[in-house]
């Protein structure tokens, strides 16, 4: 069974309180005074800008059966709290250990076919969602584990340490996620601890993306890194770049975020800026000395470097 908690704002469904829950800035705006409400700026602006409405109802009917069917596989020798039907292991101790802090960022993406085919395989299994994010369908056959107590979420947790007993899940779904634990090696374990024999994984992990914090971005990977987290204890079965992580959208993520950190003359002359004129033989100081290349901030250096150099001593 699933609930589809979001869909597009329109006259015909707007409601005022599922769409402040879909769009917190507008909630935020009202707030502190500068919106008049959720409907004024529905028509103002947006309408246009294709915003959406956040419908929650049932869905704290659905968990609670869910983790009726969960609850034999949890371990819950491991220090924890309940929140009504939720269970939160994200302790002071496992923040401190794995770098966890609270983050206003908001990770929220569809599933592609490939994630739905399997949750639809095991739709009378169960399936753990290691970093689910704010999902905009909340399935029930689908654990969504987070850092982040969204509403969809159902456990709070951290990747490194599952609270589950070995051989629980027959899925593990763990996308762009492994790229912001301090220990991928750690959380890749974990998932194949928690994983039946015979069950699948579906892992997407970044390789050339610019930095991105949720609310940390330790490592992307290349695809034999990605491989050598789970080939001694997993048979892989396929690895391949689909149309939705083709390398287009590496170049495309890159060239807009380098226009967005220069100002607007120097955005629109590099923007015109010929292809060709990028790879052309240049002398290095020739290169180096271009406006778009002085004119990024050491913020911005650093989420598109080519590489970064760290200096450290050993305390005496």
């Amino acid at each position: 069974m699933e609930l589809v908690l979001e869909a597009l704002a329109t006259e015909k469904n707007f409601d005022e309180a599922a769409y402040l829950a879909a769009n917190p800035d507008v909630a935020a705006a009202i707030m502190a005074g500068n919106c008049e409400s959720g409907r004024f700026h529905f028509s103002h602006s947006g309408k246009k800008e294709g915003r959406r409405i956040r419908n929650a109802r049932n869905l704290e009917e659905l968990r609670a059966a869910k983790m009726s069917r969960l609850r034999d596989l949890i371990d819950f020798d491991m220090p924890h709290a309940r929140n009504g039907s939720k269970y939160d292991f994200l302790t002071a101790e496992l923040r401190k250990e794995t770098g966890i802090v609270d983050t206003h960022a908001v990770s929220s993406n569809g599933y592609d076919r490939y994630v739905e085919d399997m949750v639809r395989d095991y739709e009378d299994g169960l399936i753990l969602d290691c970093g689910a994010g704010k999902r905009p369908v909340y399935y029930s056959n689908v654990v969504n584990y987070e850092i982040v107590d969204y509403d969809t979420t159902d456990i709070l947790g951290v990747g490194e340490r599952l609270p589950f007993k070995n051989n629980s899940f027959d899925g593990v779904i763990s996308v762009a996620v492994l790229e912001h634990v301090r220990d991928p090696f750690a959380c890749a374990a974990e998932i194949v601890r928690v994983l039946k024999p015979g069950g699948r994984l579906f892992c997407a992990v970044p390789f050339l993306q610019p930095e991105h914090g949720y609310p940390h971005h330790y490592y992307n990977m290349a695809p034999q890194g990605l491989r050598a987290l789970f080939e001694r204890s997993l048979t892989i079965d396929d690895h391949k770049v689909y149309a939705g992580v083709l390398p287009v959208w590496a170049l495309r993520w890159i060239v807009q975020s380098w226009a967005d950190g220069l100002t607007e003359q120097t955005r629109e002359a590099f923007l015109s800026m010929p292809l060709r004129a990028l790879i052309e033989p240049a002398e290095v100081a020739e290169i180096l000395g271009k406006d778009w290349v002085t004119g990024l901030s050491e913020k911005k250096n650093f989420e598109l470097a080519c590489a970064t150099v760290l200096f450290a001593h050993k305390p005496g």
